[in-house]
């Protein structure tokens, strides 16, 4: 089967409920991003997403809430406590953080996450999404992108408010990262078993993965029942051991999103590219994040500037130009 058949095999897939298997994704993920076979990939990965999401597009906020330095060390984040880049630790108080996702709401972020390191009391995590959910009214679904739980600690999660968390089986688990793969999956397991959605991405991404490693990360999240997915490129950052290394290109990352997109389906109707990318957004991702605060991907800590000058403005125009309609509070 040439090129342009998997393609429309795969289309046809993803329109008919399916989950692409195994030896198709790898297929596409073979596919050279400079080629024309990989812009009709893309083509077709936005005609299913017309369908599928129906041209709506979302924002995705983050709020790093502590900016300290992690003895996990994993060897693309900036946090790791072995490489000495944190030199000054932070973190938000909860007057900071309010105000914050008052903000992200008011610019109507639809999913809005909390963000902490591996050692994060998650009781106080908890806490605090109770109180930000009985005092912030909107329309948006709260998160938590913390350490590892068990079901117990799921519900308590869900009982709090929290509709979804981000978490999942990072490229390389136990390799780049210090955590064993059986934890995380302990993780992912609880949250499937627990009233919480899961939001799962194919990460981070480097030029050093395989495509059966993506492909096997995208059907890990899909085991799990993941309803948001997409892939969150690896950034290098000066003084990991991983700092070196050349990010992935924005073809190759549009070309990984554009397959989540015809792999997933219905099963996933929201795909998410981090960062973000026209070609990408193009290339069927309706979910793009703005962040502040710890970003384990860089070297900054700010409650004042969005990373990298991406905020919700230039995210809306973005979706905008490429044919999407962004979430409203007032829907």
């Amino acid at each position: 089967m040439n090129s342009f058949d998997l393609i429309k095999k795969a289309q046809k897939s993803a329109l008919a409920g399916n989950i692409l298997d195994r030896k198709s994704i790898i297929a596409l993920l073979e596919i050279d991003p400079q080629s024309k076979e990989c812009e009709e990939l893309g083509k077709a990965a936005r005609e299913a997403a017309s369908v599928i999401c129906k041209d709506r597009a979302y924002l995705w906020a983050a709020i790093g809430l502590d900016y300290k330095a992690c003895s996990m060390n994993c060897r693309y984040c900036s946090l790791g406590e072995k490489w000495g880049i944190v030199k000054e630790e932070n973190e938000f108080t909860e007057e900071e953080v309010m105000a914050l996702v008052k903000k992200f709401v008011t610019e109507e972020a639809r999913y809005i996450v909390l963000r902490t390191t591996q050692f994060y009391s998650l009781d106080q995590l908890i806490a605090l999404a109770s109180r930000i959910k009985s005092n912030i009214q909107g329309e948006y679904e709260l998160g938590l992108n913390a350490g590892e739980f068990n079901t117990e600690i799921a519900k308590k999660i869900a009982d709090a408010g929290v509709s979804f968390v981000y978490h999942t089986l990072r490229l390389r688990e136990g390799v780049d990262t210090g955590f064993a793969p059986t934890e995380r999956l302990a993780t992912l397991k609880a949250v499937a078993n627990s009233p919480l959605k899961l939001v799962s991405l194919i990460e981070p991404l480097g030029i050093e993965h395989t495509n059966e490693e993506i492909a096997d990360a995208f059907l890990t999240a899909m085991k799990y029942k993941a309803v948001v997915t997409g892939c969150m490129e690896r950034i290098p950052v000066n003084g990991t051991p991983l700092g070196a290394l050349p990010a992935v290109s924005e073809r190759r990352l549009a070309q990984v999103i554009a397959v989540t997109r015809l792999a997933a389906g219905f099963h996933a109707p929201d795909i998410c590219v981090h960062r973000a990318s026209e070609l990408a957004i193009e290339w069927g991702a309706n979910v793009a994040v703005v962040e502040k605060g710890a970003i384990p991907r860089d070297i900054c800590y700010s409650s004042k500037i969005e990373w990298q000058g991406f905020g919700s403005e230039k995210a809306k125009e973005w979706f905008e130009s490429k044919g999407y309609h962004v979430f409203s509070q007032e829907e």
